[in-house]
């Protein structure tokens, strides 16, 4: 069975940085695709960026320059950091795992993740 626990959220300020980490136990870590998703009140669930097994990275428009995801195998943890934190990122954040995927699997759609976390709560005040 694998489990991912989030942590990191809180209340921050406009402008401020906050780093999300997601540690998983079960499987094996280093094979995963590991995802960040969010999902603010009364919208639907958003892509924010992955990294694949060879460190490859992609992330949603919105977040290019301010958001970096980065991942420790040695810790089983993937972390995302964020910077220049926006009103607009206000959300609940939620780790991914994708156990199995091609070069065909698209990635930015959370139905190509097997497991994912509880989600931590971010709120950025203006």
């Amino acid at each position: 069975q694998v489990r991912l626990v989030e942590s990191g959220g809180g209340l921050v300020q406009a402008g401020g940085s906050l780093r999300l980490s997601c540690v998983v136990s079960g499987g094996t870590f280093s094979s995963n695709a590991m995802g960040w998703f969010r999902q603010a009140p009364g919208k639907e669930r958003e892509f924010v960026a992955y990294i694949g097994r060879n460190d490859g990275t992609l992330d949603t428009d919105s977040v290019k320059g301010r958001f970096t995801i980065s991942r420790d195998n040695a810790k089983n943890t993937v972390y995302l950091q964020m910077n220049s934190l926006k009103f607009e990122d206000t959300a609940v954040y939620y780790c991914a795992a994708a156990t199995f995927y091609t070069r065909s699997t698209n990635l930015r759609r959370g139905s190509s993740y097997d497991y994912w976390g509880q989600g931590t709560q971010v709120t950025v005040s203006s």
